[in-house]
């Protein structure tokens, strides 16, 4: 099989028109007439993708519509793993290629809806390109009735080849009638203004895909101590060393050991005590830890505590004192009363209001 295949390449290239490159890869392209998909280089070179991305779109592409294109649909019709498919598929919706929805049916269950697009870029693109597509049939009417006047002509010409001074005149209208034509010809300004008003007026470009997956937000570092000092590296070394003791899942290595001592160094320069950290780092641990460095990291960053507040930052604020309006004696009832100043209370003050405005 493999030396009747061989033969058939060779005797391919023979075929081939043209002289063939020294080196590199040589295109023995066969027409197909059936059951094949048509791919774009866009995606067959994206330099952003995957091998693996690029492969299961193209076995996307070339499903039929309606059919399911879930992890795990994938996972039972090709030989890929779950987790490689989903890492292709996360590749795909990150560069606008694949879209999966969450839509509810009317008869009220939810299900997932897959949208595959094999060239993103072109429904960003404004739609307003698509008008000039309708000046060549405006310009075709145009450049039929130009030669319906010459048969016009000629008939006449026929009809009356008796008279020999006759035909020595017609060639003179013959040029003026040529130009005669041209007339029509101003109706193109007025037949090109349409596509023209039409531009402007058309509704405004909206998005029909969503923008590509926002990349998340990096991570927050690893905190670190003011000053890393001897005394807090060689209790932090202790306590991460000792984890696998507490925990066998815990078990760190000597590198890992070295990174995470600035972490466990702010948590004590913080006043945390030892066994406050250990119970923080492994209660409540996912079963199992696959990977307790990035674990480990993810919590003394998350669950840092405040530092520990001073003295004068627990001391109460001064309780704030509001004045005190003093008590008056009323100069017309002589009943007390609150004012900043002496003078008559309130129903004296109506009172003698009331009695100028009567007067």
């Amino acid at each position: 099989m493999d030396t009747s295949q061989n033969t058939a390449l060779l005797r391919a290239l023979t075929e081939l028109p043209g002289p063939l490159p020294a080196r590199g890869v040589i295109h023995i392209a066969i027409r197909h007439t059936d059951r094949f998909t048509v791919v774009g280089n866009d995606l067959a070179q994206h330099p952003g993708l995957s091998t693996t991305a690029v492969g299961f779109a193209v076995r996307i592409q070339s499903l039929p519509q309606g059919t399911k294109v879930g992890i795990k649909a994938l996972a039972a019709r090709f030989p890929e793993g779950e987790k490689l498919i989903a890492a292709a598929l996360r590749e795909l919706e990150a560069h606008g290629y694949l879209q999966r929805a969450r839509t509810r049916l009317p008869n009220g269950r939810i299900v997932t809806r897959t949208v595959f697009c094999n060239q993103p870029t072109a429904l960003l693109r404004p739609r307003a390109a698509a008008a000039p597509p309708q000046l060549p049939p405006v310009a075709r009417p145009i450049t039929t009735p130009a030669p319906a006047p010459e048969p016009t002509v000629k008939p006449e010409a026929s009809p009356e080849p008796d008279p020999q001074p006759e035909p020595q005149s017609q060639p003179t209208p013959d040029p003026v009638a040529t130009p005669d034509p041209p007339a029509p010809r101003a109706a193109p300004p007025q037949a090109a203004a349409p596509p023209q008003d039409r531009a402007p007026a058309a509704p405004p470009f909206v998005r029909l895909v969503p923008p590509p997956t926002a990349p998340k937000p990096p991570r927050p570092p690893l905190p670190r101590p003011r000053e890393l000092t001897p005394e807090l590296e060689r209790v932090s070394t202790a306590l991460l060393s000792d984890l696998r003791h507490h925990a066998p899942q815990f078990t760190l290595s000597e590198e890992h050991v070295r990174e995470l001592i600035p972490g466990v160094a702010a948590w004590l320069e913080r006043d945390a005590h030892p066994d406050t950290i250990r119970h923080t780092l492994t209660t409540n641990a996912p079963e199992p830890v696959n990977y307790p460095y990035q674990f480990i990291k993810h919590r003394l960053t998350v669950l840092l505590p405040p530092p520990l507040p001073g003295a004068h930052d627990l001391t109460p604020p001064p309780a704030r004192r509001n004045p005190v309006t003093p008590f008056q004696t009323c100069d017309g009832c002589e009943r007390a009363f609150r004012a900043p100043a002496p003078g008559h209370c309130r129903d004296c003050r109506n009172e003698v209001a009331y009695t100028q405005a009567a007067a």
